[in-house]
């Protein structure tokens, strides 16, 4: 196994296994590898954070990192930041290759003195690499009154201390939802890949990928399937 930076040659394979492995996970068909294709020129975009991963010579994994903002009780902004989209391919899912690209990643990041990560995730996998619900850190989340209890926004201090005496509220990077924002755009690209069914398939949070809901409507679904 091997693990390093992202190369411009990458590009269109770490896509396409980007695509392979959301396909008819979250929704019929996906978004993520539009959202990775877009980032990579979005300012908060951070490539010393955006690493593919290897096996005998074959790219099975991918993950990149986004600066984000947490706005303080004072409205004042508090830098922070976030991941994802984190793929591996389907091949290799549910074998331990997801968190040692995670845990490597955010080594990567203490070390560059990124003080917190904050993500929309699945607790029970993300609490094995030190995550926990970011309440608990007092972090509220942008879609969600500040009472409400949001157990798929998660959060880890990578610096110590990084947000002692801070109360805040995390947004999103809007960047994120440029599928749901750009949606001819989003397929248009789509046309350049191989044809893939889009199923309906249980558990899914939205039943159509191409028409989703609003950001914020997108999130509380999220809430109520996790």
């Amino acid at each position: 196994m091997n693990i390093r930076l992202e190369q411009p040659s990458d590009y269109h394979a770490a896509e396409h296994l980007t695509r392979e492995a959301f396909w008819n996970v979250y929704a019929p068909g996906c978004v993520e590898h539009f959202v990775l294709h877009h980032y990579r020129n979005n300012p908060d975009f951070i490539p010393e954070l955006d690493f593919v991963m290897e096996e005998g010579g074959t790219l099975i994994g991918h993950i990149m990192y986004s600066k984000a903002t947490i706005v303080k009780e004072d409205g004042s902004i508090l830098p922070a930041w976030t991941f994802g989209p984190i793929s591996i391919h389907p091949d290799y899912q549910r074998k331990g290759f997801g968190l040692k690209l995670l845990k490597y990643s955010m080594e990567k990041a203490r070390a560059m003195g990124v003080g917190v990560l904050c993500m929309e995730g699945n607790l029970a996998f993300y609490q094995h690499a030190g995550f926990v619900v970011a309440s608990t850190l007092n972090i509220h989340y942008h879609a969600e009154p500040k009472e409400a209890d949001v157990p798929y926004f998660l959060a880890q201090e990578l610096i110590p201390g990084y947000l002692n005496g801070i109360e805040g509220t995390y947004h999103t990077p809007k960047g994120y939802y440029i599928a749901f924002e750009q949606p001819q755009a989003f397929e248009e690209f789509e046309s350049t890949f191989p044809h893939k069914e889009r199923k309906i398939l249980e558990g899914q949070l939205m039943t159509d990928s191409m028409h989703p809901q609003t950001g914020d409507d997108l999130e509380k679904e999220i809430k109520r399937k996790f």
